[in-house]
C-alpha cells in the first residue's frame, strides 16, 4: 500500500472508530414535581431481529438534586435495574452491561422503567433516551473509543484462557481453581500489554466479564474471541460476542464452509491455532487436519503457540506453525502470521512459556481500538515478538518509484526494477536480521548483523516480474528467532 494511501486508510479508520452513530429511537419527556416518588414505564418497539440494544440516557435538574433511576424491561420479563448509577448500558444474547441480563431480544414492545426518587415540587427533569439497535452479529467492542488515538505499533496476547474453560490458577490458599477472568487481565496489564483476547474453548460466556472489566481496564483493550475446538482441528475467531456452531461433522456445522460463512456473517475474524501439533490423545484434535479447507477464507494463522517455546528450539521446534504458514505462502496467499501465548494459567512465571504476552502479537493500526487492531491484522502489519519483550521494534519497508509498502502490502515491480527493502529495528543488538521468503535469489545481501541498539538495516532486491514474498526476521548470536514478521509481496505490474 503507497504511504498516502495508508495514511488515508489510518483517517478513515480513525473517523469509524470514534464517529457517533445515530440512534434508531429517541425517547424525550419530561418530570415534574409531581412525578416524585413514582415511576414511569416509557414504552419503544423493537423490531425482530435486533442482536444488541444499546441505551443512552441524560436529564436535567441536577443541580436542583433531581434524580432519575433507569431500568428495563421487555415483552416477557425484567431486564434489569441500574438506578442511577449508569448512563448508558448495552444487552445482547450473550452478554450485558452490569445491572442487565443478557439473553435473546424478543420483538415487540419494551418499557424503559424511569424512577424519581426526588423531585422537588417545583422542579423539572427533562429527559432524552437514545436507544440504538443492532440487527447484525457484527459487534465494535466493548469499549466505545480508541483507548489510544493515532496510529502506532500495539502490542497484545491473542490466545488466553480462563475458569469458563481450562483455564486454571492458585487460589488464595493455594488451591488449583478455575481462574477468574480478572487474573488474566491483571497479569495482561502488569506485562505492559495494549490489547487481548480471551478465547476460551467454544464459550461466549467470558465476555460478560469481559463487559464488566473493561471500564477498569481502560488502558487494556478487551477483545472477544472464542476458540472454536473441533475434531479436526481448533480456530480463534475475533470479534464476535454472538454463539457460532462449533460441531464441525455435525447436522449443526456438516463441513468447514458453513462454519465460516458463520464467521464471515458475524464480521470475525478467523485465525488457524497451532496448525503444526498433532491430533491424538496427547492433543486432541490440535493439529489443523480439516478437509477441505478453503485457505483463502482464513486471515490469520498462529504461527507461534507459547506451547511450542518450552520444546528445543523454541518458535521453530517440532511443532511450529511456520512451516504451515508458510507454505500457504508459497500456495500464493497473503495470510497473516500471529502468536499467541495460550495461556492456561495467568498465575504463571512471565518467564516461562506459555505465560500471558508470551509471545507478543505487535500490530501497527490506525489507534487502539478492536476496529483498528482487526483490520491491521487482516492487512498484515504485524510482526511477532517470540520472547515478548515491551520495546523490540521490527518495521519493514520495500520501496521502488516513489511507491512504497510495508509488512503485509503488495508492491508492484517490473523485471529488472531495483526494490529497497529497509528493515527498521530496537533492542536487538547483536543479533542479526534475516530475510527470508520465496523469492531469496532476487537478493545480493540476505543477512546482515545487528550493531546498534536502533539501526536501519537496507538490503536490495531485482525484481525478475514474478510474485514472491519476502519477511525479514531477527535472530540472537545462537541462531534463535527473536522477531519473525511478516512479507511484503511482490508482484508484476
Amino acid at each position: 500500500m503507497a504511504a498516502g494511501l495508508a495514511a488515508v486508510c489510518a483517517a478513515l479508520l480513525a473517523v469509524g472508530a470514534t464517529a457517533a452513530p445515530t440512534p434508531d429511537i429517541t425517547l424525550r419527556g419530561a418530570m415534574t414535581g409531581a412525578d416524585h416518588q413514582t415511576y414511569r414505564e416509557v414504552p419503544f418497539r423493537v423490531p425482530s431481529g435486533t442482536t444488541r440494544l444499546t441505551v443512552e440516557f441524560e436529564y436535567t435538574g441536577k443541580d436542583q438534586k433531581s434524580v432519575i433511576d433507569l431500568g428495563l424491561r421487555d415483552p416477557l420479563r425484567f431486564r434489569g435495574w441500574s438506578g442511577g448509577n449508569k448512563n448508558r448500558f448495552t444487552i445482547s444474547e450473550s452478554e450485558a452491561t452490569p445491572s442487565y441480563l443478557p439473553g435473546p431480544l424478543p420483538a415487540g414492545e419494551w418499557k424503559l422503567v424511569l424512577g424519581v426518587p426526588n423531585l422537588r415540587k417545583d422542579g423539572r427533569a427533562d429527559y432524552t433516551a437514545r436507544i440504538h439497535l443492532e440487527r447484525g452479529a457484527a459487534f465494535s467492542g466493548f469499549q466505545t473509543s480508541p483507548l489510544k488515538s493515532g496510529p502506532g505499533w500495539f502490542r497484545g496476547d491473542l490466545h488466553m484462557h480462563t475458569s469458563h474453560s481450562d483455564g486454571s490458577c492458585l487460589s488464595r490458599k493455594g488451591v488449583r481453581v478455575p481462574c477468574p477472568v480478572f487474573k488474566t487481565l491483571e497479569a495482561a496489564a502488569a506485562r505492559g500489554l495494549d490489547f487481548i483476547a480471551v478465547t476460551d474453548h467454544n464459550a461466549t460466556s467470558q465476555n460478560e466479564a469481559l463487559r464488566e472489566l473493561a471500564p477498569y481496564f481502560d488502558d487494556l483493550l478487551l477483545i472477544p474471541g472464542r476458540e472454536i475446538t473441533t475434531f479436526y482441528g481448533h480456530a480463534n475467531v475475533f470479534g464476535p460476542t454472538s454463539f457460532l456452531d462449533f460441531q464441525l461433522g455435525s447436522p449443526r456445522a456438516p463441513n468447514l464452509a458453513t462454519l465460516l460463512e458463520e464467521v464471515e456473517k458475524a464480521g470475525g475474524l478467523i485465525s488457524l491455532n497451532h496448525p503444526g501439533q498433532p491430533s491424538g490423545e496427547i492433543c486432541m484434535g490440535c493439529g489443523w487436519v480439516a478437509k477441505p479447507t478453503d485457505f483463502s477464507r482464513i486471515q490469520a494463522i498462529e504461527a507461534v503457540n507459547g506451547g511450542s517455546l518450552a520444546l528445543p528450539k523454541g518458535a521453530e521446534s517440532v511443532i511450529s506453525g511456520i512451516p504451515f504458514w508458510e507454505a500457504r505462502l508459497n500456495e500464493g496467499l497473503r495470510i497473516t502470521a500471529i502468536g499467541g501465548s495460550d495461556n492456561h494459567d495467568a498465575g504463571l512465571d512471565p518467564s516461562k512459556a506459555g505465560a500471558i504476552g508470551r509471545p507478543t502479537t505487535v500490530v501497527r493500526a490506525a489507534d487502539l481500538s478492536q476496529t483498528a487492531i482487526l483490520e491491521a491484522i487482516r492487512l498484515g502489519h504485524v510482526f511477532i515478538d517470540i520472547g515478548g519483550g515491551r520495546d523490540r521494534l521490527l518495521e519493514v519497508t520495500a520501496s521502488l518509484g516513489g511507491r512504497t509498502a510495508e509488512m503485509g502490502d503488495l508492491l508492484s515491480a517490473a523485471s529488472g526494477e531495483k526494490v529497497l527493502l529497509q528493515v527498521h529495528v530496537v533492542g536487538m543488538e547483536g543479533g542479526a536480521v534475516q530475510i527470508k521468503g520465496d523469492g531469496l535469489s532476487l537478493l545480493s545481501t540476505w543477512k546482515q548483523d545487528i550493531s546498534g541498539a536502533d539501526q536501519v538495516l537496507t538490503f536490495t532486491a531485482t525484481a525478475d516480474g514474478a510474485r514472491h514474498w519476502l519477511r525479514a526476521d531477527v535472530r540472537d548470536r545462537e541462531g534463535r528467532l527473536l522477531l519473525l514478521g511478516n512479507p511484503i509481496y511482490l508482484a508484476p505490474p
